[in-house]
């Protein structure tokens, strides 16, 4: 491991710049040689040179680290614990260690790699997500919580960590994931853990197993007051009302929790009929974001509602119009936000108000009331230090109570009125939740953390993987965890199980020791370095590659369904594609006369398209008797890139298609996701010319829907050479590449909008036709009209492999404007008829999709 430190130059060159490059500022103050008063001197200079004076607990905290102490950060948010987390760095730089800095989500984990490079500079700072690799050598990694787990399962004490920051310590207790933030406790006993969270709850028992392990002095910082006090208020009149009054005290910008997207659009919507946003403000709105492109149907919505004031924040969205969110709060031209609770996991959206719509969500299984931990995470997001003196909590009462009060309040004092009040009450389902539990939850603190350990293949591999006493280092990991006595008999009963499975599938070996010791349990295969780090069924993906035939006219696609199994199941699409299905199977057997009973029965078998789903399943069989690991993985057959292709869409297309414009930033997620696995994981002699097209396309649609994905994919692995970060691209982010630039993924979108008029020529889709090709003279009308020549000849117009091939399309490439001819694919074979267009190349730039336009439809060979 290597710091790389700046020259004297660079130190210069900072401070004449009025301190820009904060790493040489940072590094050049730090000691050659640790000393505890020098290292903290050196930090605490640093931050004052950044304008930054420490509060109490920073100070306390830092100083524990630099004295060699663990530190236990459970202070509110808004105390800046992620300036403390650099100076722990910093001290474990100046000791020659290598610490890791991990969080629970990628996005965090990237958030934080990019802001950490920008204090100690590109060279010393690296990041593994599971999808990056980036400098994996640096001092300093950040990484999720699982990436590190893994890393300490496998190398055990040797593992070459001295200092581990883990953020977001409260997920120690999420069922399915608190494994990975339990296990390094419980492995690295050499380590220097800094735990950081702002909704811990008692950490006094976690203080004395931390200093037990690690044979170091754990320091707890908590109970520090926020320096932006939380006012809190429960409010019984109708929402718009609440927010209203909100805006006229100056409590804005108002962050609008609900507990789905769909509710938090609607609110949005809603909002509209209030004045929001003065003239003056709006036309301020207006004028930043000009030149900004509302690309996609909900960006349309989302415009209109920014336009007035209002911001829309969730999960859902497209990276990009986030962003613009943000950076327009950060501003303060957005004076409410309707989001979902996702604002609980360090979104940065700078708000004074904080109004819950409910106190209950649904957790996945059942309607509950929030616990104390999540409604602190939520509400702890009010108040702004260094704008705000303070911060406000406003809980909504239930609607039906709050009309209930109305109507007594419209009562008076009238004793017949009130007599004649029929109260509303709850809706059915309704979980129950009032002022009361609201009170509760202000008053109450964090839940004690509670451990959640499992036991899993690739746990047992990575233990057997140190070549040790495996048996004993096992035991020893799950009886010194923190699970009661009998979850970890239940989890060695586990364990010993799947070592009878790898022992079946002969990848361990039991041998023999000299002297009659106890038998060593050894791998007899090599398990990969990033084993369990990286997409986990690769390599099953590269094993099924070989099966397919490359002569097969369905060769490509079946490529990416093998490539679309491995990923994770982006449910939206899934449950749209099943919602269609069903709709055309219950047509289907209508027809057929089948009787209802019969007909909810085989329902229930139709879901969404799962291409090669038997091979696939059939091949994860076998794979598994000799890779038995790969249990604990799931694999996941579906057609999403594969749909979206042969459909001949574009990304708007399938949204709207599939009316999925509330989550369409999950679907261009799947889509990047996609491309990076079949970029990555199909070996280069297995890629065709058609697939190489395929994925050009799909990197290039991705780009053009929202470039801040792939755009920040490159620069972590190919980092700028100045080693500088991605910058802040601004309100308005800049245009993606031009569109025309990538002739191999354009020629794909020409071919595609082409054989998409085709499918809906022989679907006889006219009026679909007709939206398309209106503008260009071929309306409806005109083109069954056109068709009719067509079909007069010909009884059916194909659609298979060939119909769609690039055989079948001519292109004459124009500078400006390109001419093109598809090819009608009729049963004779005489490929008479077609479609002759052209395509604006210009146009297409600016818009980001191929744009076409229809010249004619007829018999005629020629291209335009």
């Amino acid at each position: 491991m290597t710091v790389t430190l700046p020259d004297a130059a660079d130190s210069d060159d900072a401070v004449a710049s009025g301190g820009k490059d904060e790493s040489a500022s940072l590094l050049s103050l730090l000691p050659e040689k640790f000393d505890e008063d020098t290292v903290f001197s050196a930090f605490e200079t640093w931050a004052s040179s950044r304008g930054i004076t420490l509060y109490p607990a920073q100070e306390e905290a830092v100083i524990e680290i630099v004295s060699g102490a663990n530190v236990i950060l459970s202070t509110p948010t808004g105390t800046g614990k992620s300036l403390v987390a650099i100076g722990a760095h910093a001290a474990a730089i100046v000791r020659g260690q290598r610490s890791y800095y991990t969080a629970p989500i990628k996005a965090l984990v990237s958030e934080k790699f990019f802001a950490l490079v920008d204090v100690f500079g590109a060279a010393n700072v690296g990041m593994v997500t599971g999808d990056s690799s980036v400098n994996p050598d640096a001092p300093i990694i950040c990484c999720t919580a699982e990436i590190l787990a893994n890393l300490a399962l496998r190398h055990g004490a040797d593992t070459d960590v001295g200092q581990v920051v883990m953020d977001e310590f409260h997920f120690y207790s999420d069922p399915e994931r608190g494994w990975a933030w339990q296990v390094p406790l419980l492995t690295l006993p050499g380590v220097q853990f800094v735990l950081m969270s702002a909704t811990l709850g008692d950490v006094t028992w976690l203080a004395k197993d931390l200093t037990a392990r690690t044979d170091r002095e754990t320091a707890v910082v908590t109970g520090v007051e926020r320096p932006v006090p939380l006012h809190y208020y429960y409010a019984t009149t109708p929402v718009q009302e609440t927010v209203e009054e909100l805006l006229e005290t100056h409590q804005a910008p108002v962050y609008i929790v609900h507990f789905s997207q769909l509710a938090a659009l609607e609110r949005a919507q809603a909002l509209t009929s209030i004045r929001v946003a003065t003239r003056e403000q709006r036309d301020e709105i207006a004028e930043v974001i000009g030149g900004f492109r509302f690309t996609t149907a909900f960006g349309k919505t989302l415009n209109r509602l920014i336009r007035s004031g209002i911001g829309v924040h969730h999960a859902g969205m497209l990276p990009k119009y986030r962003r613009l969110v943000e950076q327009l709060a950060q501003q303060g031209l957005l004076r409410v936000i309707c989001g979902t609770d996702t604002l609980g996991v360090g979104i940065n959206v700078p708000i004074r108000t904080v109004l819950l719509t409910a106190l209950t969500k649904f957790d996945g299984v059942r309607m509950r009331q929030l616990n104390a931990r999540e409604f602190h995470q939520i509400a702890g997001r009010a108040g702004r230090a260094g704008y705000d003196t303070a911060g406000t909590v406003v809980v909504q009462a239930p609607e039906h109570e709050t009309e209930n009060l109305k109507a007594i309040a419209k009562a008076g004092d009238d004793p017949k009125k009130k007599r004649k009040i029929v109260k509303k009450r709850a809706p059915e389902g309704f979980v129950s939740w009032g002022e009361p539990s609201f009170l509760r939850l202000v008053d109450a603190e964090p839940e004690t953390l509670s451990s959640s350990m499992q036991v899993s293949h690739s746990m047992v591999l990575n233990v057997i993987a140190r070549e040790g006493d495996a048996f004993t280092e096992f035991r020893q990991l799950i009886e010194t965890s923190h699970e009661p006595r009998a979850k970890q008999l239940a989890h060695l009963r586990q364990a010993l199980a799947i070592y009878r499975t790898l022992r079946t599938a002969e990848v361990v070996t039991q041998v023999p020791q000299p002297g009659g010791g106890p038998d060593r349990i050894r791998l007899t295969v090599d398990l990969q370095p990033n084993f369990a780090l990286n997409q986990p069924l690769s390599p099953f993906a590269l094993a099924v590659f070989d099966l397919l035939d490359e002569d097969s006219e369905t060769y490509v696609l079946d490529m990416i369904s093998v490539v679309e199994s491995t990923l994770e199941n982006p449910r939206p699409v899934l449950s749209a594609q099943q919602f269609l299905a069903r709709g055309e199977a219950v047509a289907s057997m209508k027809s057929e006369g089948i009787e209802y009973e019969q007909r909810m029965e085989l329902l229930e078998q139709v879901t969404w398209p799962m291409p090669l789903e038997q091979l696939l399943g059939e091949a994860f069989e076998v794979y598994s008797a000799s890779q038995p690991w790969i249990g604990d993985f799931e694999l996941k057959p579906k057609s999403v890139v594969r749909d979206l292709y042969e459909r001949a869409m574009t990304f708007g297309d399938f949204i709207n298609f599939y009316k999925l414009s509330r989550s369409e930033g999950l679907v261009l997620r799947y889509l990047s996701d996609a491309f990076r696995a079949a970029r990555q994981t199909i070996p280069d002699e297995a890629k065709t010319e058609e697939l190489h097209d395929l994925i050009e396309w799909l990197g290039e649609l991705v780009r053009q829907v929202d470039s801040s994905l792939l755009d920040e994919w490159e620069e972590l692995i190919n980092p700028s050479d100045d080693g500088a970060s991605v910058e802040n691209p601004g309100i308005v982010p800049p245009a993606p590449r031009l569109l025309t630039s990538n002739t191999r993924a354009f020629r794909i979108l020409v071919r595609n909008e082409m054989f998409r008029r085709v499918q809906l020529a022989a679907l006889e889709n006219y009026e679909a036709l007709g939206e398309l090709d209106a503008a260009a003279g071929f309306d409806a009308d005109a083109w069954a009209r056109a068709m009719d020549d067509y079909f007069d000849e010909h009884d059916e117009l194909l659609t298979g492999a060939d119909a769609r091939s690039a055989a079948m399309l001519i292109i004459d490439e124009r500078p400006g404007e390109w001419s093109v001819r598809q090819i009608f694919d009729d049963p004779a074979g005489d490929h008479d008829f077609g479609i002759s267009a052209t395509v604006d190349l210009a146009e297409s730039n600016e818009q980001g999709v191929a744009v076409v336009r229809v010249v004619s439809i007829d018999n005629s060979p020629r291209v335009s």
